[in-house]
Protein backbone atom coordinates (compact mmCIF):
# COMPACT_ATOMS: atom_id res chain seq x y z
CA UNK A 1 0.00 0.00 0.00
CA UNK A 2 1.28 3.43 -0.71
CA UNK A 3 1.62 6.06 1.60
CA UNK A 4 0.80 9.63 0.58
CA UNK A 5 2.61 12.06 2.08
CA UNK A 6 2.12 16.03 1.63
CA UNK A 7 5.43 18.01 1.17
CA UNK A 8 4.86 21.51 -0.29
CA UNK A 9 7.44 23.90 0.59
CA UNK A 10 7.54 27.08 -2.47
CA UNK A 11 10.50 27.41 -3.74
CA UNK A 12 11.63 30.48 -6.88
CA UNK A 13 13.30 30.15 -10.02
CA UNK A 14 14.94 32.90 -10.77
CA UNK A 15 15.66 34.39 -14.38
CA UNK A 16 18.90 36.04 -15.45
CA UNK A 17 19.15 38.77 -17.95
CA UNK A 18 20.35 36.48 -20.83
CA UNK A 19 17.93 33.56 -21.30
CA UNK A 20 19.76 31.90 -24.07
CA UNK A 21 22.94 31.49 -21.37
CA UNK A 22 19.84 30.50 -18.35
CA UNK A 23 18.46 27.84 -21.25
CA UNK A 24 22.11 26.63 -21.68
CA UNK A 25 22.94 26.18 -18.10
CA UNK A 26 19.70 24.91 -16.72
CA UNK A 27 19.99 22.45 -19.85
CA UNK A 28 23.47 21.10 -17.90
CA UNK A 29 22.01 20.66 -14.93
CA UNK A 30 19.48 18.62 -15.72
CA UNK A 31 21.24 16.65 -18.21
CA UNK A 32 23.96 16.21 -14.89
CA UNK A 33 20.94 15.18 -12.40
CA UNK A 34 18.98 12.59 -14.91
CA UNK A 35 21.91 10.74 -15.33
CA UNK A 36 22.92 10.88 -11.64
CA UNK A 37 18.87 9.26 -11.36
CA UNK A 38 19.82 6.40 -14.03
CA UNK A 39 22.84 5.71 -12.23
CA UNK A 40 21.37 5.32 -8.94
CA UNK A 41 18.36 3.11 -10.75
CA UNK A 42 20.49 0.84 -11.53
CA UNK A 43 22.74 -0.03 -8.82
CA UNK A 44 19.19 -0.17 -6.98
CA UNK A 45 17.47 -2.08 -9.63
CA UNK A 46 14.95 0.42 -9.65
CA UNK A 47 12.89 1.93 -12.63
CA UNK A 48 11.66 5.51 -14.14
CA UNK A 49 8.55 6.46 -15.35
CA UNK A 50 7.16 9.77 -15.84
CA UNK A 51 3.69 11.61 -16.11
CA UNK A 52 3.99 14.68 -17.48
CA UNK A 53 1.06 17.97 -18.25
CA UNK A 54 2.92 21.33 -18.73
CA UNK A 55 6.55 20.07 -19.49
CA UNK A 56 5.33 17.79 -22.38
CA UNK A 57 8.09 15.68 -23.10
CA UNK A 58 11.31 17.42 -21.72
CA UNK A 59 11.35 15.45 -18.49
CA UNK A 60 11.55 12.24 -20.55
CA UNK A 61 14.09 13.77 -23.07
CA UNK A 62 16.32 14.79 -20.11
CA UNK A 63 16.20 11.19 -19.15
CA UNK A 64 16.74 9.80 -23.06
CA UNK A 65 19.50 11.93 -23.92
CA UNK A 66 22.15 9.89 -21.54
CA UNK A 67 23.29 7.23 -22.99
CA UNK A 68 22.51 3.74 -21.77
CA UNK A 69 18.86 5.18 -20.30
CA UNK A 70 16.84 2.46 -21.79
CA UNK A 71 18.34 -0.12 -18.83
CA UNK A 72 16.01 2.01 -16.60
CA UNK A 73 13.91 4.48 -17.87
CA UNK A 74 10.72 2.79 -19.12
CA UNK A 75 8.42 6.09 -20.49
CA UNK A 76 6.86 9.25 -19.87
CA UNK A 77 2.95 9.61 -20.26
CA UNK A 78 2.49 13.44 -21.82
CA UNK A 79 -1.09 13.65 -20.50
CA UNK A 80 -1.83 17.14 -21.28
CA UNK A 81 -5.76 16.90 -21.25
CA UNK A 82 -8.03 16.60 -18.43
CA UNK A 83 -8.91 13.60 -19.97
CA UNK A 84 -6.08 11.94 -20.60
CA UNK A 85 -4.97 12.51 -16.75
CA UNK A 86 -8.04 10.41 -15.70
CA UNK A 87 -8.23 8.17 -18.19
CA UNK A 88 -4.63 6.97 -18.59
CA UNK A 89 -3.51 8.23 -14.86
CA UNK A 90 -6.53 7.55 -13.14
CA UNK A 91 -6.68 10.48 -11.48
CA UNK A 92 -9.71 11.72 -9.91
CA UNK A 93 -12.64 12.59 -12.36
CA UNK A 94 -14.22 14.77 -9.31
CA UNK A 95 -10.72 16.42 -8.36
CA UNK A 96 -10.05 17.51 -11.48
CA UNK A 97 -13.59 18.88 -12.24
CA UNK A 98 -13.30 20.61 -8.97
CA UNK A 99 -9.40 21.57 -8.75
CA UNK A 100 -8.27 21.15 -12.07
CA UNK A 101 -5.00 20.31 -12.89
CA UNK A 102 -2.76 22.29 -11.07
CA UNK A 103 -2.87 21.43 -7.66
CA UNK A 104 -0.73 18.63 -5.04
CA UNK A 105 -3.35 16.56 -5.30
CA UNK A 106 -2.82 16.04 -9.09
CA UNK A 107 0.85 16.01 -9.49
CA UNK A 108 0.50 13.10 -6.69
CA UNK A 109 -1.91 11.04 -8.07
CA UNK A 110 -0.35 11.74 -11.71
CA UNK A 111 2.98 10.26 -10.43
CA UNK A 112 1.45 7.10 -9.15
CA UNK A 113 -0.54 6.78 -11.87
CA UNK A 114 3.09 6.92 -14.15
CA UNK A 115 4.23 4.15 -11.64
CA UNK A 116 0.98 1.85 -12.26
CA UNK A 117 0.99 2.76 -16.13
CA UNK A 118 4.31 1.13 -16.34
CA UNK A 119 4.52 -1.45 -14.05
CA UNK A 120 3.72 -4.15 -16.72
CA UNK A 121 7.05 -3.01 -18.66
CA UNK A 122 8.72 -4.95 -16.26
CA UNK A 123 6.54 -8.28 -16.74
CA UNK A 124 8.13 -11.25 -18.97
CA UNK A 125 7.99 -10.17 -22.53
CA UNK A 126 7.05 -13.52 -23.66
CA UNK A 127 3.90 -14.13 -20.73
CA UNK A 128 0.36 -14.30 -21.80
CA UNK A 129 -1.11 -10.93 -21.19
CA UNK A 130 -4.26 -11.45 -19.57
CA UNK A 131 -2.80 -13.72 -16.49
CA UNK A 132 0.35 -10.82 -16.87
CA UNK A 133 -2.26 -8.28 -16.56
CA UNK A 134 -3.58 -9.37 -13.18
CA UNK A 135 -0.28 -9.35 -11.88
CA UNK A 136 0.97 -5.81 -13.23
CA UNK A 137 0.58 -4.07 -9.98
CA UNK A 138 3.92 -4.40 -8.39
CA UNK A 139 5.42 -0.53 -8.27
CA UNK A 140 8.02 -1.66 -5.84
CA UNK A 141 10.87 -0.96 -7.68
CA UNK A 142 9.76 2.65 -9.66
CA UNK A 143 10.48 5.81 -9.25
CA UNK A 144 7.77 8.01 -10.93
CA UNK A 145 8.17 11.52 -11.42
CA UNK A 146 5.40 13.86 -12.68
CA UNK A 147 4.84 17.46 -13.69
CA UNK A 148 1.48 19.66 -13.34
CA UNK A 149 1.19 24.01 -14.19
CA UNK A 150 0.66 26.97 -15.84
CA UNK A 151 3.33 27.84 -18.07
CA UNK A 152 1.87 30.90 -19.23
CA UNK A 153 1.92 33.26 -21.29
CA UNK A 154 -1.37 33.59 -19.65
CA UNK A 155 -3.27 32.46 -16.62
CA UNK A 156 -5.68 29.09 -16.94
CA UNK A 157 -8.71 31.76 -15.79
CA UNK A 158 -7.98 30.29 -12.18
CA UNK A 159 -4.04 29.53 -11.00
CA UNK A 160 -1.01 31.97 -11.88
CA UNK A 161 1.46 31.77 -14.38
CA UNK A 162 4.14 30.08 -13.06
CA UNK A 163 2.51 28.08 -10.16
CA UNK A 164 3.31 24.46 -10.81
CA UNK A 165 3.11 21.14 -8.84
CA UNK A 166 6.18 18.57 -9.56
CA UNK A 167 4.97 15.03 -8.18
CA UNK A 168 7.52 12.15 -6.62
CA UNK A 169 6.62 8.74 -5.69
CA UNK A 170 9.60 6.60 -4.02
CA UNK A 171 9.92 2.96 -4.72
CA UNK A 172 7.53 1.16 -2.08
CA UNK A 173 7.68 4.04 -0.31
CA UNK A 174 5.49 7.50 0.03
CA UNK A 175 4.15 10.28 -2.78
CA UNK A 176 4.88 13.51 -2.12
CA UNK A 177 4.63 16.93 -4.22
CA UNK A 178 6.28 20.26 -4.06
CA UNK A 179 4.86 23.73 -4.81
CA UNK A 180 7.24 25.83 -6.92
CA UNK A 181 6.43 29.68 -8.12
CA UNK A 182 8.12 30.06 -11.18
CA UNK A 183 9.27 33.18 -13.50
CA UNK A 184 10.52 33.47 -16.93
CA UNK A 185 8.84 32.86 -20.31
CA UNK A 186 6.82 30.10 -21.26
CA UNK A 187 10.11 27.82 -22.31
CA UNK A 188 11.82 28.96 -19.17
CA UNK A 189 9.01 27.81 -16.27
CA UNK A 190 8.88 24.31 -18.56
CA UNK A 191 12.76 23.50 -18.19
CA UNK A 192 12.64 25.00 -14.81
CA UNK A 193 9.87 22.33 -13.94
CA UNK A 194 12.15 19.60 -15.05
CA UNK A 195 15.34 20.86 -13.58
CA UNK A 196 12.91 21.21 -10.19
CA UNK A 197 11.07 17.71 -10.39
CA UNK A 198 14.85 16.06 -11.14
CA UNK A 199 16.51 17.72 -8.18
CA UNK A 200 13.88 16.66 -5.39
CA UNK A 201 14.53 13.06 -6.87
CA UNK A 202 17.89 13.32 -6.13
CA UNK A 203 17.58 14.74 -3.24
CA UNK A 204 15.41 11.72 -1.63
CA UNK A 205 16.92 9.32 -3.08
CA UNK A 206 20.30 10.61 -2.92
CA UNK A 207 21.67 10.15 -5.92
Amino acid sequence: MIAVTSMVSPSEACVASEPKDLRSDMSHMTEQMAARLIDVCVRRGWYIACAESLTGGLLADAFVSFPGASRVFLGSAVTYHLGAKKHLLGVDGHLLASAGAVDPRVARQMAVGAARAYAPSLLPLDGDRANDMDAAVDMSRILALSTTGVAGPDSDGYKPVGLVYVGLLLPGQAVMAEELHLSGDRQLIRRAAVEAVLRLACEKTGA
